[in-house]
């Protein structure tokens, strides 16, 4: 085998074996109704950048500081970058970096226009874009503000909170102490005065606020005012809802949260990455150095290529008419499985997604009346061509055995979804449960 094959062959010459799978994938995807809350499909453009060759170096570092107030047009004239660079270099610790630097610049600048908001400018928003996903972007977080042994203050896992949050089988909970809030046993939405209740009594040095499964509006003054009370800080995390925020379709974070965490795809519809954004310059300071070098080293280029093409994208009117539409087919969704006799956690969908209970899913025919359990329901769903996947509830036990199932619209609506489609999909989860 001559290197010029090792090299230059292609991936059916080379490997035909993982050429077929992800044939099969591709296939996977373009064939079944994809409603997991998660994910969503990369455009074209993105996948394009992230195969790019950026993904071939290392840029330990940032780039320079004074970028920040560049405006993108100013940051795309790459002749008068390259001459900055020839002459004064940069602050990263490889060389052959100058491209890198422009690259991750004009992400951070799309980033900071886009969510730009509350009266924070986009010269004011400090944004990193190096977090190679959720979980060390929140861990970042963490060690640039607390101290080991500190307290995070999360929702509860079974009622909607992430693991990241403060739960005793992840980091956050094992570094730091985690005290968990709850949503309303009754309502199943947030009780503000009880989580202020919870903040008094337990003085967290951080509450975080955004959750993988809750399907209702959050008040970020709400939780501002509880902070303060308690000298806390507020993490936003808007992992799941960021596309929405940067629509204008759910409020933002941005100038009430201290720091807002996303991940940047999920309804950002970009590259698996993630971001971190904060008004305040003396903690952007702390949030880059717990980034690089505190968690993790050299950066993804390639999929802060892709970033960028994403938040360019994310700034269109096309996007913000995808936003709407998300929120509007998971609303509707929502609505009608209620209308089919399918309990939905909450009473229904303000973002993205929902959860129903599959306890009101049960077989009459049984002495007991044996309600559907979350991963049997998840499994039916997908043998019928509906990917979704099982999902605690409030008052389940644990995660082992869930009684719910999360749904979400955000790919089902980048290929089209309509109302139309909606209640058609509606009726075959009903027709199922039959």
């Amino acid at each position: 085998m001559s290197d010029d094959f090792i090299f230059r062959g292609s991936l059916a010459k080379v490997d035909d074996t993982v050429r077929q799978i992800i044939a099969r994938e591709d296939a996977r995807q373009a064939s079944t109704i994809i409603l997991i809350a998660s994910e969503s499909e990369a455009p074209e453009a993105v996948t394009e950048a992230l195969a790019s060759s950026f993904g071939n170096i290392y840029a330990e570092g940032y780039p320079r500081e004074e970028s920040r107030r560049q405006t993108q047009a100013e940051i795309a004239d790459i002749d008068l970058e390259l001459a900055h660079y020839r002459r004064y270099s940069d602050p990263r610790y490889y060389k052959g970096v100058e491209f890198a630097d422009t690259i991750e610049a004009l992400a951070r600048r799309r980033a900071a226009e886009l969510f730009a908001a509350n009266g924070i400018s986009a010269d004011n928003l400090y944004v990193n874009v190096q977090p190679l996903s959720g979980a060390p972007a929140n861990s970042a977080v963490y060690t640039a503000l607390l101290q080991p042994g500190d307290t995070i203050m999360g929702l509860n896992l079974n009622d909607g909170g992430h693991l990241t949050h403060g739960s005793p089988v992840s980091r956050s909970g094992k570094v730091y102490k985690g005290v968990p809030y709850f949503v309303d046993p009754v309502t199943e939405v947030l009780d503000y005065d009880a989580i202020e209740r919870i903040a008094l009594e337990n003085k967290p040095q951080i509450i975080v606020a955004g959750y993988s499964a809750y399907p209702r509006i959050i008040d970020w003054q709400r939780f501002r005012e509880i902070a303060d009370k308690v000298g806390a800080y507020l993490l936003a995390d808007i992992a799941h809802i960021s596309g929405l925020v940067a629509a204008g379709v759910h409020p933002s974070p941005i100038g009430i949260a201290d720091v807002v965490s996303t991940t940047t795809h999920k309804s950002l519809c970009g590259p698996r990455g993630a971001m971190l954004m904060t008004h305040k310059r003396d903690l952007a300071r702390k949030l880059d150095r717990a980034v690089f070098p505190g968690e993790q080293g050299g950066p993804h280029v390639n999929t802060i290529a892709a970033l960028a093409v994403a938040l360019k994208l994310a700034g269109t009117e096309q996007f913000r008419a995808l936003q709407r539409r998300i929120v509007d087919n998971a609303a509707r969704l929502a609505t009608q499985l209620q209308e089919h006799g399918i309990r939905v956690v909450g009473g229904g969908s303000e973002n993205h997604l929902l959860l129903i209970d599959t306890k009101s899913v049960r077989n009459e025919g049984t002495p007991d009346g044996v309600h559907l359990t979350g991963d049997m329901g998840s499994r039916i769903l997908d043998v019928a061509g509906i990917v979704v996947n099982r999902n605690t509830i409030p008052g389940d036990k644990g995660a082992l055995s869930p009684t719910g199932i999360r749904m979400g619209t955000v790919w089902a609506s980048q290929l089209g979804l309509s109302a139309r489609a909606a209640s058609a999909n509606c009726a075959r989860v009903s027709i199922i449960r039959r």
